[in-house]
């Protein structure tokens, strides 16, 4: 299951049951997807043949995740009117659905943001009403400070980075760590958060070697970097999925340099991993929910989730 559904299922089942439990009151909640409903329907005619677009499967998700959450509450009892709106949509941006009249008296905002422009939009916006917002998706806290009323469910990337070289530390701290990130503001964060914790830590600091690539690096310009007589270490610092995949192919291809490639949260949702490409390389990433799907609970939820949807 998709990253983005399976953070929506923990966002609905308990923030959003937590706020509602045991109240009458008739609630009103708007909920933001990114669905792009209008690359595949031409009005009700579905247009995209036998084959669901890759680019809907996020949103589709994440709306299952909505559509589950409803039924457990409505169980519950609880007063719902639930308005779900496509940030995706061609008729419609954000800041005209936030102007509708029909977002007046919502009790609670919850979004599948794509980008930080629209995160922080609609936290301003969730911020002059007093509505309480929860993001349930990356990219998380945009650079959003002083608004309580903003509820952040992942843990942000500075933490992911902060436990990444606590692992670091703690299993890799003789091997030989190559820092390997692209160009780009947020790249110079990540690189910063690593080394301000390498410069402070209390114990020994880790001998990391910092080498920028651009986005068509070769694999020479790579494993020129790396050595073949030890287990290199390889931190992708950077959340651009491409970039991260031509990191862990190129290791992958590269026998002669026993590597393990450790990467973002953004890594969780990569299906191509599963690819022959990318195989043959150990891979650490860090995710902010780690699932057992062996234990009873999980395979009942499947079970029940492919029963109603017809997908995994």
């Amino acid at each position: 299951m998709h990253f983005v559904a399976r953070l929506f299922f923990i966002v609905c089942f308990s923030a959003l049951a937590l706020c509602l439990k045991a109240q009458t009151t008739h609630y009103k909640i708007a909920v933001f997807a990114p669905l792009f409903i209008d690359s595949a329907f031409d009005n009700n005619n579905y247009k995209a043949g036998s084959n669901i677009p890759k680019n809907i499967l996020p949103g589709l998700e994440f709306y299952n995740g909505v559509m589950l959450a409803i039924d457990s509450l409505q169980a519950e009892k609880q007063s719902l009117e639930v308005n779900i709106y496509d940030t995706k949509s061609s008729k419609q941006n954000i800041y005209s659905i936030i102007n509708k009249q029909e977002l007046n008296n919502v009790s609670l905002i919850i979004a599948s943001f794509t980008n930080k422009a629209e995160t922080k939009m609609l936290a301003d916006y969730a911020l002059s009403k007093k509505i309480p917002i929860l993001s349930a998706t990356y990219p998380n806290d945009a650079g959003i400070t002083n608004n309580p009323y903003f509820i952040l469910i992942n843990s942000t990337l500075l933490t992911h980075c902060d436990e990444l070289y606590k692992h670091l530390q703690h299993f890799y701290s003789t091997g030989n760590i190559v820092f390997v990130r692209r160009k780009g503001a947020l790249e110079d964060v990540i690189q910063s958060v690593f080394f301000e914790l390498n410069k402070n830590t209390p114990a020994i600091p880790l001998k990391m070697k910092n080498v920028e690539l651009t986005d068509t690096f070769t694999n020479k310009q790579l494993l020129d970097n790396l050595d073949s007589n030890r287990q290199n270490i390889v931190v992708c610092a950077t959340i651009d999925e491409s970039f991260g995949l031509r990191l862990i192919k190129t290791l992958a291809q590269s026998k002669n340099y026993p590597s393990i490639a450790i990467g973002m949260p953004t890594w969780d949702g990569l299906k191509e991993l599963d690819n022959s490409d990318y195989k043959g390389i150990e891979i650490v990433y860090s995710t902010p929910y780690n699932f057992n799907r062996t234990d009873k609970s999980a395979i009942q939820f499947n079970q029940s989730y492919r029963s109603k949807y017809n997908g995994e």
